[in-house]
């Protein structure tokens, strides 16, 4: 438990941050890479193993709210305050495309999973999907190295005018189930507090969770069938899907903002204001 590497820009605020899936082996040595989203619209590439900034880019004219690689790493997916979305090559620096479909409105997620084009009779080996804090998520199929990107669904969730004595809307999250093929999770400001399992083969909403608060974070985890759910009432739920049997813990000083299951599912990272907790998930 000890600080390996720091990486410092001045007057920027890092707003989001990525691993890049897949370390390379060369020479011998590991070449682990983090992608990072600033306050100033711009991109930057950081090496673990040099200890140095590789590349830096400028996709975006406002703030970054969210970003990610591909799943094999050949490109970078960044969000930004305005609800545009870029697609940028870490190998040349430059931006591939920008999707306007979100524009207006903060993107909030950026999520990549590998799925093949004929699981949904289009062209793509990987799905990816962004959600907007007005509620909408869009999935996408997507083939990089052909230059394919094509729109496979669209959701808009409603939601009830903005409440009294709310001074900010939860956030919209959403997220792939890793045990649910062609389903993803759901969580947001809506008619009701509960979570949401939707199919993209159906098309439909096919099952959903009730919650006690508006969810604030969301994490599934990639080994078992855990959900993580944080809450502004600094309350983090455990959720066994699809028993839904649920166990809630304290400990956080503020609001929940961010649930964040280790690869292994065996530790789960939680974080509120000034709290970073880590919990080992036993059994």
């Amino acid at each position: 438990m000890e600080l390996v590497v720091q990486f410092q820009v001045l007057n920027q605020n890092c707003q989001c941050l990525a691993w890049k899936p897949h370390p390379i082996v060369t020479w011998g040595a590991e070449s682990q890479h983090v992608v990072a989203g600033y306050s100033d619209g711009t991109v930057r590439v950081f090496s673990i193993s040099r200890t140095e900034m590789e590349l830096k880019m400028h996709p975006h004219a406002v703030a970054l709210t969210a970003i990610t690689y591909s799943t094999e790493g050949e490109m970078i997916l960044s969000g930004g305050k305005d609800g545009l979305v870029a697609v940028s090559s870490p190998l040349t620096g430059m931006t591939i495309r920008v999707l306007t479909d979100h524009k207006g409105s903060p993107i909030t997620v950026l999520q990549c999973t590998r799925k093949q084009y004929r699981d949904f009779g289009v062209e793509g080996s990987e799905l990816w999907l962004a959600t907007s804090s007005d509620r909408r998520v869009s999935i996408w199929a997507s083939d990089w190295l052909k230059d394919k990107c094509e729109l496979l669904d669209w959701l808009s969730f409603p939601a009830p005018a903005s409440p009294e004595g709310l001074s900010s809307l939860p956030p919209s999250l959403a997220a792939f189930c890793p045990w649910e093929p062609s389903t993803l999770v759901y969580v947001g400001f809506g008619m009701q507090k509960e979570a949401l399992f939707y199919s993209l083969r159906k098309k439909q909403v096919v099952e959903k969770i009730s919650l006690p608060y508006f969810a604030t974070s969301l994490s599934l985890s990639p080994a078992a069938h855990f959900m993580a759910v944080g809450f502004g009432e600094r309350l983090l739920r455990l959720l066994h899907h699809p028993t839904s049997n649920a166990q809630d813990y304290a400990g956080h000083d503020d609001a929940v903002h961010l649930c964040c299951f280790a690869p292994s599912g065996r530790r789960l990272l939680t974080a509120s204001h000034s709290t970073v907790l880590v919990w080992e998930l036993t059994g």
